[in-house]
């Protein structure tokens, strides 16, 4: 597989962002090379998963993979119910928190090799991580590899209608260091998103508290479910410590 982009390096070692992340709060931005700012919500990634986050995971099916999992809200809530979860992040110390908060986490990119490749049931794309790599038709090229056939995608959308290609940094308020650190990154709204997910069957959009989602699946032998509704069983490991529960299902060791 091919080495990961420049966001997997530049966002490793955002400094800006490590210290954030350590301090659980911010400020910490996004920055276009023309100065616009996009604010990061770096309390709430650092606090525990709140009643949006956890309608998106009753949502979820099977074993689940956080890519760009942050801090590790949504992990640790999983494992907190006893769910087959691995969170993934280029960040060490967005892999410390999350094992901190209690779930499992790998320090890699998505473009990497991963465990279960091609099995996991659900991958999630939160907090706009539908931008990774800047090129969305590329990471939903890799996400389709890493679902099994029929699999789920849950990505979190930008709140307004935008499909945004731009050169960006991690910065904080007194941040002055120069523009060689910048990676490439995407803002997509639910219909640019759908644009660029051809051939992938829909499977549910909703906003909720003014965040905006969108459910997508691979395709599979046979008719998959239209809607990404709360499944009605899940599937549970007896410790926090990664297995293989059945046959088919991922694995998430390091």
């Amino acid at each position: 597989m091919s080495a990961p982009p420049a966001t997997a390096v530049a966002w490793a070692t955002a400094d800006p962002y490590s210290a954030a992340l350590r301090a659980g709060h911010g400020p910490l931005f996004l920055r276009r090379a023309d100065g616009w700012l996009l604010p990061l919500e770096v309390e709430r990634w650092c606090a525990r998963a709140d009643a949006v986050d956890r309608d998106v995971l009753d949502r979820c099916e099977g074993a689940v993979l956080d890519v760009g999992c942050g801090p590790g809200r949504l992990v640790a809530e999983l494992a907190a119910r006893g769910r087959a979860v691995l969170g993934i992040d280029v960040s060490a110390a967005a892999v410390d928190h999350t094992v901190r908060m209690g779930g499992q986490a790998l320090r890699r990119s998505v473009f990497e090799p991963l465990p279960g490749e091609g099995r996991w049931d659900t991958v999630l794309l939160m907090d706009g991580n539908i931008g990774i790599g800047g090129d969305p038709r590329a990471l939903l090229d890799r996400v389709a590899g890493l679902l099994r056939p029929g699999g789920l995608l849950i990505a979190e959308t930008a709140p307004v209608d935008i499909d945004e290609r731009a050169q960006v940094r991690v910065v904080g308020l007194t941040d002055a260091r120069g523009a060689d650190d910048s990676f490439p990154w995407a803002r997509l709204g639910t219909p640019a998103l759908l644009r660029h997910a051809r051939g992938w069957p829909r499977a549910g959009q909703w906003t909720a508290d003014g965040r905006r989602f969108a459910a997508l699946r691979t395709r599979s032998r046979r008719t998959a479910s239209s809607s990404a509704e709360p499944p009605k069983r899940t599937a549970v490991i007896s410790s926090q410590r990664a297995r293989n529960t059945s046959a088919g299902r991922p694995v998430p060791d390091r």
